[in-house]
């Protein structure tokens, strides 16, 4: 039996419809979902979360738009990721910025207990957090095979979503 993983980067509210909303990442999420329900292995979630004084940060100072705040309605998983999440009760990694650290050092831990076969990585956005988190987990684990399925990915724009899967590809991160 092969140990795989799918990682399920920030399916959050203001990602998909709400401050940084964008059609591209609506029209992910019914792919994310069927992903998630079909995925044989092991699932787990990451969740950008900031707090209230977010616009003081140094990403709020570069980014100014407040997200993903902690316990607002913009910060939840969208609809029907959200239920696959509560009701199978999948990991899930609170991050305060692009990359877990945390999620890393634990696919490494996970790795050595059983050596995992693949990684995949999907969500939003692909040109900040999906590549933050799939870089992250190929230097954590370089000799994991580490996929992105663009198709279950959506960009800031189209363009920078394709950047993104660029830079992956060049990092020896499979893109499908």
């Amino acid at each position: 039996m092969t140990n795989t993983i799918l990682v399920v980067v920030d399916m959050q509210k203001d990602f998909v419809d709400g401050s940084l909303g964008t059609k591209e990442a609506q029209a992910i999420v019914p792919k994310v979902v069927r992903k998630i329900m079909e995925y044989p292995g092991q699932v787990v979630f990451t969740m950008d979360t900031h707090p209230n004084n977010y616009l003081l940060t140094q990403e709020g100072q570069n980014l100014p738009v407040k997200h993903c705040i902690k316990g607002t309605p913009g910060w939840e998983l969208v609809g029907g990721v959200k239920e696959l999440q509560r009701d199978r009760h999948y990991k899930m990694y609170e991050k305060p910025t692009f990359g877990s650290m945390k999620l890393a050092e634990d696919l490494q831990k996970r790795n050595a207990e059983a050596p995992i076969s693949e990684i995949e990585v999907i969500g939003l956005c692909t040109d900040i957090c999906v590549v933050s988190n799939a870089l992250l987990i190929k230097a954590a684990l370089p000799e994991v095979p580490v996929s992105v399925d663009s198709s279950c990915c959506a960009g800031v724009t189209p363009a920078k979503h394709e950047a993104a899967l660029e830079t992956m590809r060049s990092c020896q991160v499979e893109v499908k």
